[in-house]
């Protein structure tokens, strides 16, 4: 496989440095789709209308990718084809495609699932947890959608349906983003394509 869209989550933020050096020294065309993070958090608490929401929630994570790019990986706005690490600045792209409903069901998990179909490549989400949780703990390989507050609810139906190859993976661990980009996903969940056999 020789690239993936890798989705860094808000929470990660603390660590960026870290993961931005892991994401250069991979070798893999990559490219970054930032979480919502404080921002997100933030419009949630004042509760705009959906249309307000949708387009407030995508203003933050322009701004989280502005502070990814600044520790080294060139910034984007539009998927195309990309050769290096960058890091997609989702805002304009979404204006002027508009791709998905204006409801807290999407957020960024979900944008980065349809930047990853858009883009052909299979899609790696970092989150501040082992992967997909239910009831506390983690599954190991998820064909079905399940009922987990891990991502947003319309993530695994979007991942589902458009055949998305992807894997949740633990950013805060240790090695784990290395080994998700070398195509082990063992230590997260992982959503198979149909087409591969388990």
């Amino acid at each position: 496989m020789d690239g993936y869209v890798v989705k860094v989550g808000g929470s990660l933020a603390d660590i960026l440095p870290e993961l931005v050096q892991t994401l250069l020294e991979s070798g893999k065309r990559l490219l970054i789709v930032p979480g919502g993070g404080a921002g997100a958090d933030a419009i949630r608490a004042i509760d705009p209308e959906p249309d307000a929401a949708h387009w407030m929630a995508i203003s933050a994570m322009e701004q989280y990718g502005h502070l990814i790019a600044s520790f080294g990986i060139p910034a984007v706005d539009q998927p195309g084809e990309i050769n290096t690490p960058s890091v997609l600045l989702p805002y304009c792209l979404l204006r002027r495609e508009d791709p998905l409903p204006h409801t807290w069901d999407v957020t960024s998990d979900t944008i980065a699932a349809w930047v990853a179909w858009r883009s052909g490549l299979p899609l790696i989400v970092l989150k501040s947890v082992d992967g997909l949780l239910l009831d506390g703990k983690k599954i190991d390989i998820v064909t079905d959608p399940i009922a987990t507050d891990t991502v947003d609810t319309a993530f695994l139906p979007f991942i589902l349906e458009h055949n998305v190859r992807a894997a949740v993976v633990n950013g805060r661990k240790e090695g784990r983003l290395r080994e998700a980009l070398s195509g082990d996903f063992s230590k997260g969940t992982y959503i198979p394509a149909r087409t591969e056999g388990l």
